[in-house]
């Protein structure tokens, strides 16, 4: 299996339904009581590319895709049109929008992140699939320039310095970002009769670790 550092038709995607999901074990005791257990660290997210079909042409493109996937083998980028960006929908993407961690003097790596929430309920995302050429850097607020000060790996996510920062310093970030995604199905089944009928096939798509 490999990854393909290419993005699902966003036209189509954008018209897709789905969101994340969580993992998580109930067990009720006699008492009435419950013990839940969480196995996933990371939520996973799952969507229906199906769904954003809206003609013949769009359904071709989405064979041709699959196809060069060969159907689960091989994870691409998906664009998730509710959640792509580091900051909120109606605000600018800032190089101070995501904290990545603090120097210490020796350490010039940094994966980028981003923090749902906020204190003992916030929940740190991994980013495997900045959008090149989207990232945005700082030191203490102050904007860092790319390739002069840093370098970024668009198929990992990780933020390289030239030179270390300080000890005691915050790094942020903001960026656009998508998702390592793969086919959750090696059969599209669809026909004319059921298109003209206006019955969408279910084509599923689900995040995949790295």
């Amino acid at each position: 299996m490999a990854f393909h550092e290419v993005r699902f038709p966003e036209a189509i995607a954008i018209g897709a339904q789905g969101g994340p999901e969580r993992r998580t074990e109930i067990v009720t005791l006699a008492s009435g009581h419950e013990a839940r257990n969480a196995p996933w660290a990371q939520s996973r997210r799952r969507w229906d590319a199906g769904l954003g079909m809206r003609s013949l042409d769009d359904l071709e493109v989405i064979v041709a895709f699959f196809e060069a996937r060969n159907g689960q083998l091989n994870g691409f980028r998906w664009r998730d049109p509710l959640d792509h960006r580091s900051a909120a929908p109606s605000a600018a993407i800032s190089a101070t929008d995501q904290p990545l961690g603090a120097g210490d003097g020796f350490e010039t790596r940094f994966q980028l992140v981003k923090v749902y929430g906020d204190g003992a309920g916030s929940y740190e995302r991994t980013i495997a699939k900045p959008v090149a050429g989207s990232v945005t850097v700082a030191i203490d607020g102050a904007l860092q320039f790319e390739g002069a000060d840093y370098t970024v790996d668009a198929a990992s996510g990780e933020v390289t310095f030239l030179q270390a920062p300080a000890a005691g310093t915050e790094i942020t970030a903001g960026f656009e970002f998508d998702v390592p995604v793969r086919f959750d199905t090696d059969r599209i089944e669809t026909s004319l009769t059921a298109m003209n009928a206006g019955e969408i096939p279910s084509i599923p798509v689900v995040e995949i670790r790295l």
